[in-house]
């Protein structure tokens, strides 16, 4: 798959199927739309690209909104490969871009710069300055412009439209069962291990920990996982995720004791999957009794 952080793509790329969105988190709702459109840019003889903003326009709009997103970049680069993307196109979203009128963007971006052939978007996509662009109006343009506006129905499992936001309300509730259901794999969270104060180490459940960043922030609790190391080495664990109330501590943290690892992981990138809430999170009287709860919830997670 090839990455463009602009809109200069290469010749071979032009006259495209290409799909536009967030697709924040890649849940089965958006592998229907990328399966529905490889289907027919491959009967159209096309190769299939997506358009997608970093950051998140959402998240640039609204300075305040901190913890939001379902994956990272380096996710959503990660499943475009895995579904066969031919390319994609992560442009910038930033203030200049903003600007950017919904005609204008039709016409300058969709039409010259990338001479899409079919383009893919959900039924309530909006684009351009002030989101005025929407649906109809790139219906309007189709014979000027020379392509074809394609949508596909939401995904609609046990009567209920699977979304990115529904999919964020429930990480935050602690439905993980939920979550992976929708996303068809489980939830994941990437990063590199921080060194902490080794309070786990001192009462014989050592961690690696790791900063939340930018992802939705789960419930506060412990969960089952898995976790995978050096990209291909799977382990089980049980991970925590909370502000550790028995010490007297408010800073948000996902610690994560991985079972029979005993090497420390300090500076290393991990991915976390999540599988399932075992308990919400919990102030201990003492040290004695957290160490009891923990053997307790080691149990249920194995």
């Amino acid at each position: 798959m090839k990455i463009y952080k602009n809109f200069n793509i290469s010749k071979k790329f032009k006259n495209s199927a290409i799909a536009i969105g967030n697709f924040d988190g890649f849940h089965l709702g958006h592998q229907k739309v990328i399966m529905s459109g490889k289907y027919l840019a491959k009967k159209n003889k096309l190769k299939f690209g997506l358009l997608v903003f970093h950051p998140l326009p959402v998240m640039f709009f609204n300075k305040k909104i901190k913890n939001y997103r379902i994956d990272s970049l380096s996710q959503k680069i990660q499943t475009s490969k895995k579904l066969g993307i031919d390319f994609m196109i992560i442009k910038k979203f930033n203030k200049n871009f903003s600007k950017t009128t919904a005609e204008n963007f039709i016409k300058f971006i969709l039409y010259k710069k990338l001479n899409a052939k079919l383009i893919f978007i959900s039924r309530n996509f909006k684009f351009g300055k002030n989101r005025v662009g929407n649906i109809n109006l790139l219906k309007q343009k189709e014979s000027l412009f020379k392509y074809k506006t394609k949508t596909v129905k939401p995904l609609n499992k046990n009567k209920t439209i699977i979304s990115s936001t529904l999919i964020r309300k429930y990480i935050t509730m602690g439905k993980i069962g939920v979550v992976n259901k929708m996303l068809g794999r489980p939830w994941a969270i990437e990063g590199i291990v921080k060194r902490g104060e080794k309070r786990g180490r001192k009462i014989g459940f050592p961690t690696c920990n790791l900063e939340l960043r930018d992802y939705v922030i789960p419930k506060a609790g412990v969960y089952a996982s898995k976790i995978i190391l050096n990209k291909s080495v799977k382990r089980k664990g049980i991970v925590n995720i909370g502000y550790k109330p028995t010490f007297g501590k408010n800073k948000l943290l996902l610690e994560a004791h991985i079972f029979g690892l005993k090497k420390n992981l300090y500076d290393k990138s991990i991915k976390i999957m999540l599988t399932k809430f075992i308990r919400k999170e919990k102030k201990f009287k003492n040290i004695s009794q957290l160490k009891k709860q923990i053997v307790i919830d080691t149990k249920k997670a194995k």
